[in-house]
């Protein structure tokens, strides 16, 4: 064997073992992933019966479990962004945004604040009803793993980019049991930032797809959200899916810009209004859940409720507009969770709103109201975020319904293509440069305070 064939074996064996080592790493990450946002997800859910169980029986022996539950509420929710501003300000919202911003170079991944405080502070919003998901969080925590990953064992930046990355798929997956949507996201999402090649793709796959088996073995096995399985709607009827997902379009266009406007509400407060916003927010979130508990919350026993035929069409509507005004209210205040279950839980809502007027307008074309509640769950995801191939893999892995690709696709496009004519970008790219511009702001503030203060 010549010399120069032993450099090429040798070198051909090198690429081989990073090969496997980075495998390895996306194995340990998803693994993580898993463990971190099952966990994640139980204890949401305790908490959440244990919110239930304490009022019902306060509601049975005191006429003050409304007071009860706005202290309670006011107290969680105010520790919840206090932990986020004083520790790591970077947790505040879903802080997809900032994995965006870190696959791009300008945001930092400081993974030893980050992990604690958006784990506890999460708990702690999501567990006083604020109307925030838990996607926001597990794909933050998912990406800062992938982050400390990399540092421990001393990968390249290269390798930590795809790491990000695929930590940020394994956390969505760890949301929902949708490993091919976490996988999707990252490319579809994060296309800007996201050095895409066939192998950083195996990677996402493989972190995801541990993830979710982790997540399966600890909380549950199949879609996470259990209904009928439809047949395809008849093709006449295909043309109502377009419409629907033009509603959608004008919908996302308006909360897009409401998001913005509710965040800069807030951030615009100053002194003890600033300081005790945390207690205003979780005082109405705390009343308004007292009243009418359906109206707070994520969404998934919404979603529940209403695939149950539990609401009036009435009801549905009014249902949407309180979810709505909440979600933009919760998510405006800093606190941290994420906007991707209640914007499912919206689009069950006005899908099955559509779907009752639709099917009293043309029964013949609409056999079941419920094909639009599965088209909903993507169509205001694919406004606002854009990104319609994941907000269809979401919806179908979700609930299984495949037969539904079809009308999926079409309410999405018109949904995508709608706010796009109205001029709206992914929400997380405005949020990001948002971040970006207040950042930059309080430099140039800085920098024009004067060292020491004149003399008398």
């Amino acid at each position: 064997m010549t010399f120069t064939k032993k450099i090429k074996i040798q070198g051909l064996l090198i690429k081989q073992r990073e090969v496997f080592l980075q495998l390895g790493d996306a194995f340990i990450i998803g693994a993580l992933a898993g463990l971190a946002g099952g966990g994640f997800r139980l204890f949401v859910s305790h908490i959440g019966e244990w919110r239930k169980q304490l009022f019902s029986r306060l509601d049975e022996v005191s006429s003050w479990s409304w007071l009860v539950a706005i202290v309670l509420s006011a107290v969680t929710v105010f520790i919840s962004i206090w932990l986020v501003r004083k520790y790591a300000p970077e947790t505040s919202g879903s802080g997809v945004q900032e994995i965006e911003g870190a696959l791009e170079g300008v945001r930092p991944v400081r993974w030893r604040r980050v992990l604690p405080v958006k784990f506890i502070s999460s708990l702690l919003s999501l567990g006083s009803g604020m109307v925030l998901g838990r996607e926001g969080p597990t794909i933050q925590i998912g990406a800062s793993l992938g982050k400390m990953i990399g540092d421990k064992f001393h990968r390249t930046r290269e390798e930590i980019h795809m790491l990000l990355a695929a930590g940020a798929g394994a956390g969505l997956a760890a949301a929902f049991n949708a490993p091919f949507a976490g996988a999707i996201f990252v490319i579809e999402e994060m296309r800007s930032q996201y050095k895409y090649n066939f192998f950083s793709f195996q990677l996402i796959m493989v972190a995801a797809a541990t993830s979710d088996i982790v997540v399966r073995g600890l909380t549950q096995q199949g879609p996470i959200i259990n209904m009928t399985i439809f047949p395809s709607p008849p093709l006449s009827s295909l043309w109502l899916f377009l419409i629907f997902g033009a509603v959608f379009g004008v919908l996302g266009f308006f909360f897009n810009r409401l998001i913005i406007s509710s965040l800069n509400i807030f951030s615009g407060l100053h002194g003890w209004k600033y300081k005790f916003s945390g207690i205003f927010v979780g005082a109405v979130i705390g009343l308004i859940g007292w009243k009418y508990p359906d109206a707070i919350g994520g969404g998934y026993d919404v979603i529940s409720k209403s695939l149950g035929h539990s609401y009036t069409v009435q009801a549905l509507i009014i249902l949407f507009g309180v979810r709505y005004l909440l979600t933009l209210f919760s998510y405006g205040s800093g606190a941290p969770g994420g906007i991707f279950a209640p914007m499912i839980a919206l689009g069950t809502l006005m899908g099955l709103w559509f779907g009752y007027v639709t099917h009293g307008l043309f029964p013949s074309l609409v056999g079941y109201s419920s094909f639009f509640a599965v088209a909903g769950m993507a169509a205001l995801f694919a406004a606002t975020v854009k990104a319609p191939l994941t907000g269809i893999a979401l919806a179908v892995e979700m609930t299984s319904n495949f037969n539904q690709i079809l009308p999926l696709i079409l309410t999405c496009a018109g949904a995508t293509i709608v706010s796009y004519k109205l001029g709206s970008k992914p929400i997380y790219s405005v949020l990001l440069k948002r971040t970006l511009d207040m950042e930059r702001d309080e430099e140039v503030a800085d920098a024009s305070k004067p060292d020491k203060e004149p003399d008398d």
